[in-house]
């Protein structure tokens, strides 16, 4: 049967972009370099965010742009070397971020982030993913009152705005809540909505194992080999040349240097992000962001994961989990953190665009080709919606919400 679509990438974005076009009849390809899920995808919080209806602006307080400059906190770490390359890309997510401009971007996102629980939770029934799933909900944490006043009413503005739900515990009810937690803390946003995963690699295999049982197609191949080809493209596999009329880039933070070869020069840049497991000890029930330090923990099935925030730095640069040992101090302020399990830390990348918003549509100068990343920190969570809206571009049939804010053509 002759291919109708090459996806070039198995993280969540390009699983479920195959999965959804094979859902709908396409014969699919799926190409990557490594197995499915091992890479952006694998290293998350694993939340999936329906209450992230607004994404991470730039800092606009001088004092926080200060402490970033200084390296003082755990959210943001920077390469010295990779400031000329990408200071003028931060320059434009930072312009993005004033109030006029981030609340038209925060709209056109919201649209997406509305629709990502029920199209996961399709998936999830298809792929029998149930047992990876926890539908409880994710936690804010403080370590101050007036920080959590604060959040508590940003929180109440995005529920009247959005319909994201939370509730608002105090100290003993998050104490109540969370019995692993050794310090007292002033009290806890919880939201109501987001759904955890024990596992985020295995989500997106199983996505990709209901993608083959559709008659879907996997193989190893690198997609720098992508060509044009007889009114179609082909990539070169491991088994030999594929052909088909379609081609989708979902290649997450991998994708500028196949854009780029290909004659289109998109405001992409790259954040770096580290984790780590700890094993022993009785950890947290759900995820918990310690919104004063910028880290999540998160109890996964391989023990608690700690995740940290941004860290500027080009792909393949040296590891400098700096960020990683500042959040293992604070996270042992706050719960019982033993020997970790991986002798060194997981590093992984993640895509970013200057207006926070993902690049998803027909590429200009190529027919047949298409665009399918730049989500961010919600590649994850966007994976299975942004999926079903590009498999509806390219049959032509109405899709789920309006592309046009996505398309690449806004560059």
């Amino acid at each position: 049967m002759p291919t109708d679509v090459l996806v070039l990438g198995a993280g969540m974005v390009g699983a479920c972009t195959a999965l959804q076009l094979a859902r709908r009849g396409h014969s699919v390809a799926l190409v990557d370099r490594q197995a499915p899920g091992r890479e952006t995808s694998y290293g998350n919080a694993g939340i999936i965010q329906r209450e992230a209806v607004e994404p991470y602006a730039f800092p606009r307080e001088w004092l926080a742009m200060f402490d970033v400059a200084l390296k003082r906190g755990i959210d943001v770490n920077y390469h010295l070397g990779a400031l000329p390359a990408v200071a003028p890309r931060l320059a434009r997510y930072w312009h993005a971020s004033a109030p006029r401009r981030y609340a038209s971007i925060a709209r056109d996102y919201s649209r997406l982030i509305e629709h990502c629980l029920v199209e996961h939770d399709a998936l999830i029934a298809e792929s029998g993913a149930c047992d990876l799933v926890r539908k409880e909900g994710y936690r804010f944490a403080f370590r101050t009152q007036a920080a959590m006043d604060e959040a508590t009413a940003r929180a109440a503005d995005l529920q009247q705005r959005y319909g994201v739900r939370h509730a608002v515990l105090d100290g003993d009810a998050l104490a109540k809540a969370e019995p692993g937690l050794r310090a007292r803390l002033p009290g806890a946003l919880h939201w109501l909505d987001p759904w955890s995963v024990s596992d985020p690699g295995a989500l997106v295999e199983r996505y990709v194992q209901r993608f083959i049982d559709l008659g879907g197609h996997v193989s190893q191949g690198n997609a720098d080999t992508l060509r044009e080809d007889a009114g179609g493209w082909r990539v070169q596999t491991k088994a030999g040349p594929l052909h088909a009329r379609h081609a989708v880039i979902a290649l997450g933070p991998w994708a500028a240097e196949l854009t780029n070869a290909l004659g289109y020069s998109l405001p992409l840049f790259v954040k770096r992000g580290y984790h780590r497991h700890y094993i022993g000890g009785p950890g947290l029930r759900l995820p918990m962001l310690d919104a004063e330090r910028g880290l999540v923990i998160a109890p996964m099935a391989a023990g608690m994961r700690i995740t940290t925030g941004a860290e500027f730095a080009p792909i393949g640069a040296p590891s400098t989990p700096v960020q990683l040992a500042k959040a293992e101090a604070a996270a042992r302020e706050l719960i019982d953190l033993p020997v970790p399990v991986e002798s060194a830390p997981w590093l992984g990348n993640r895509p970013c665009t200057v207006d926070m918003k993902p690049v998803m549509g027909p590429a200009p100068k190529h027919p047949g080709l298409w665009f399918n990343f730049g989500h961010s920190h919600q590649g994850f969570t966007l994976g299975p919606v942004s999926g079903r809206l590009l498999a509806e571009m390219i049959e032509g049939s109405r899709p789920l919400v309006d592309p046009a804010p996505y398309s690449p053509t806004r560059f």
